[in-house]
């Protein structure tokens, strides 16, 4: 049901989009907002005003309402965990996202996330409960990539090289456009709807596990709770509209399912391991023709899969020793098939230049433009990491068609 009334502050909240929805005798309104939009952080500031509330949720996690609370949070970033832990994929998306977002408000003025720092305020200020009702990021993506094949894997990293290097301006009604999508939906607003899996896991889901989570907070408080406040981003307001409608799973079994990965497609791996194995069946073969054409071809895998590599690593702007360790690592991959072959040389990147405390309270600002992801000793062991594996990968396809090549 939409808000209609005129009563103080109804003028700017009229423009916002405002639903109500009773459950279990518990009253939600649920505020739609752009997540860099002014309007947005003061319709938040206009409705704790002008009416009474329990409780307030936020669309944040646990991690993203720590780093939002505490500005240097990037400062226990550890680089080799990090890497060690293969999750440097989703650093840089995350960092992505975020200068998305920072350089769309940085336009006009406005922190990125300002409307739930308004309702954080608003709370604290009033001494009522913050429920955190949105799920992880990283678990958000990783069921995304998960669900989806190569080439539309392809077209996720696609959107977000050039959302986060595209310097266009955008106009502000552009920006309060952003009701009626996500965050994470704008970045891939046209890939979301022509892919379902996406579109699935990073708007859909969310909507089910945010309501799970209104449902358990509210189980909680028990008779304390009889109104909330829900501040979520307005592409998310008609799904958890209809969820708090409709749903009637145990919340804390949907939670549960809803953060656990899709198991790993095996073809990925099985494709993998056929090129390595036909590439090395292809060595066989030329040395049973001559011990000179074998090892012909065995250096050729060595060359193009090592310099692909440090290619890769110079090109991140990477340590001379760094492209080193990613050659000599490189044409070792068939014997490491579990290990990406650029946790070396990044591992070698983040020992020799080790991040300073300057790049860590510059690192938001420096993801914002391209040139920064290499200035940034954070991120361009990041970059190290990327480059060096699309490096390697790029001198795995050039050798293996030379050497069958020279099989037929």
């Amino acid at each position: 049901m939409q808000d209609t009334e005129t009563t103080p502050g109804s003028d700017l909240l009229a423009e916002q989009p405002i639903s109500r929805v009773v459950r279990d005798g518990i009253e939600y309104v649920l505020l739609g907002t752009a997540h860099v939009s002014r309007a947005s952080a003061e319709a938040v500031h206009a409705i704790l005003a002008r009416e009474p509330f329990d409780a307030v949720a936020i669309e944040l996690c646990e991690p993203r309402y720590k780093t939002m609370r505490d500005p240097e949070a990037f400062r226990n970033l550890d680089l080799f965990q990090v890497i060690r832990q293969r999750k440097v994929g989703l650093v840089a998306t995350s960092l992505a996202l975020s200068a998305f977002q920072r350089r769309l408000a940085e336009q006009f003025g406005i922190e990125p996330g300002a409307e739930m720092k308004a309702a954080i305020d608003g709370a604290e200020t009033r001494d009522l409960p913050v429920w955190l009702i949105d799920r992880e990021v990283s678990v958000t993506l990783r069921r995304a990539i998960r669900r989806i094949g190569f080439f539309e894997r392809m077209t996720v990293i696609a959107g977000l090289a050039g959302n986060l290097l595209s310097r266009d301006e955008v106009e502000e009604d552009e920006i309060e456009k952003l009701k009626q999508g996500d965050v994470l939906g704008s970045m891939f607003n046209e890939f979301a709807k022509e892919s379902p899996p996406l579109y699935e896991a990073m708007i859909a889901e969310r909507d089910r596990y945010m309501t799970a989570r209104l449902r358990e907070e509210a189980g909680n408080a028990a008779a304390s709770v009889r109104k909330v406040l829900v501040v979520i981003g307005a592409g998310h307001l008609a799904g958890i509209e209809e969820a708090l409608a409709t749903q009637q799973d145990d919340p804390a079994p949907l939670q549960k399912n809803l953060v656990e990965l899709p198991p790993r497609k095996p073809w990925g791996r099985i494709i993998a391991f056929a090129i390595f194995a036909l590439i090395a069946a292809g060595i066989a073969i030329l040395f049973t023709r001559g011990v000179q054409i074998g090892t012909d071809a065995l250096w050729l895998w060595i060359l193009c899969t090592g310099l692909g590599a440090a290619v890769g690593a110079l090109l991140a702007g990477g340590h001379p020793l760094s492209a080193v360790v990613a050659f000599i690592v490189a044409p070792l991959k068939p014997f490491r098939p579990g290990v990406p072959s650029g946790a070396a040389s990044a591992a070698t990147e983040a020992w020799l230049h080790r991040p300073r405390v300057a790049d860590f309270d510059s690192l938001r600002d420096d993801v914002t433009e391209w040139r920064g992801w290499w200035r940034n000793r954070i991120s361009r062991t990041l970059l190290v990491f990327l480059l060096t594996n699309i490096g390697m990968g790029v001198g795995l396809w050039i050798a293996g068609l030379s050497i069958l090549r020279r099989v037929l």
